[in-house]
């Protein structure tokens, strides 16, 4: 039998493997890790939103099959969140679908679409399945850069007249993972226009739309007038509702394409299990001060990250949004690249953060860092750090020109 099937042959090896495989050595050894590599929520789920699932798994009739699409219930809950929060009307019967996560609706709505040779455009550094989404459902991708102002908008302009065939997509991920980038309502109105020009799709990923801070609230690309003639956005109750494990998310927006997904998922998954969508219904019907809960919880971590980080020697940009931050590697460190500086400060200071490289090529010179951890064990990452810090210099400043 032949190793080379030919999907997998365009997935290129996993980045964060390497540094996973470390970790779990390390720890095996008896090391303390702190682990800013995986942005998986520490904080447990809101009481009542657990308390329904257990009530509602109680009924017998709630283990059978589901709806793939969503109930009923958890898909109009989602439009009135959004009415509620961006102002966006939305019919729950078709207009919006419950996923797997936003990463799984992600990657069935890149099956649904795409065509081989198809070309989709995907910003650089970015979440993985916003390209790998469509390679392995057999597109092409064009890189765009991540900051979302003029020379965005110029980048995608060349792109569509230089690219063969032309592009039939553009992702979107704003506030960005991994580096926080936040886009303005003006931003998204020019993306729209030149969308709907160019008869070009736009799927934007709103995954970290409730961890913001500062009071600015990220905008939905939903609240451009015109939007839903050509844009399916896509959100997740993961960081949200500290849910990662439940697996809920939803896409919502265009009909056409909302239709799309859902036939592909209905050959694909029968929906997540029933007393998780009720739970889920009910996180977003419910009390959303366990939302502004979460929220503080991030932004004391970034503050106290920002903080400790600095005073240790390494200069930590302040996200405005999200729950990572995207942080430049130290200068005296950055010839090493970003994979060899994750593997050196796991091994050397023990923390553990995730290489830029992994979220595409221009990544590189950058390491993510997830507020994953409680402000003691950030102070003490800080600590560490600053200790491999100065070993790092010492060893740099004892290196003995070779003579010539």
């Amino acid at each position: 039998m032949h190793d080379d099937f030919h999907r997998i042959k365009r997935l290129p090896p996993y980045v964060f493997a390497e540094v996973n495989r470390l970790k779990q050595s390390a720890r095996a050894s008896g090391a303390d890790i702190i682990d800013f590599g995986m942005g998986n929520p520490d904080g447990a789920t809101p009481q009542h939103i657990v308390d329904k699932l257990v009530e509602v798994i109680q009924d017998p009739r709630t283990h059978r099959y589901s709806a793939s699409k969503g109930i009923p219930g958890l898909r109009r809950a989602q439009a009135k969140y959004y009415e509620r929060r961006f102002g966006v009307k939305l019919n729950p019967e078709t207009e919006v679908v419950a996923t797997l996560g936003s990463k799984e609706g992600f990657a069935n709505m890149a099956q649904a679409i795409t065509a081989p040779g198809d070309v989709v455009l995907v910003p650089n550094p970015t979440y993985p399945i916003h390209a790998f989404g469509f390679i392995i459902s057999g597109g092409v991708i064009r890189h765009l850069p991540v900051e979302p102002d003029d020379k965005f908008i110029e980048a995608l302009d060349r792109a569509m007249h230089f690219s063969v065939p032309k592009p039939v997509a553009l992702v979107l991920n704003y506030p960005s993972n991994p580096t926080a980038k936040v886009a303005s309502l003006d931003f998204y109105k020019e993306v729209v226009a030149y969308a709907k020009k160019n008869e070009l799709i736009l799927l934007s990923d709103l995954a970290y739309s409730e961890v913001y801070f500062d009071n600015n609230p990220p905008p939905s690309i939903l609240e451009v007038e015109g939007a839903k003639d050509v844009a399916v956005e896509f959100s997740s109750m993961s960081k949200t509702y500290s849910m990662p494990g439940w697996r809920m998310g939803f896409a919502v927006g265009n009909e056409r394409l909302i239709g799309a997904l859902a036939r592909v998922k209905s050959y694909l998954d029968y929906g997540a299990f029933t007393p998780i969508q009720v739970a889920a219904a009910a996180a977003l019907n419910g009390d959303q001060s366990c939302v502004d809960d979460m929220r503080d919880l991030y932004k004391k971590r970034r503050d106290c990250l920002v903080g400790a980080m600095g005073r240790a020697g390494w200069d930590v940009p302040s996200p405005p949004a999200t729950m990572f931050a995207w942080v430049p590697i130290p200068e005296m460190c950055r010839e090493m690249g970003s994979l060899e500086f994750s593997k050196h400060l796991l091994e050397e200071a023990d923390v553990a953060v995730a290489p830029g490289i992994g979220f595409g090529e221009h990544g590189e010179g950058f390491v993510r860092i997830a507020l994953v951890e409680n402000e003691q064990r950030i102070r003490q990452a800080a600590r560490n750090v600053k200790r491999f810090l100065a070993d790092y210099s010492k060893k740099m400043h004892n290196v003995v020109p070779l003579a010539r």
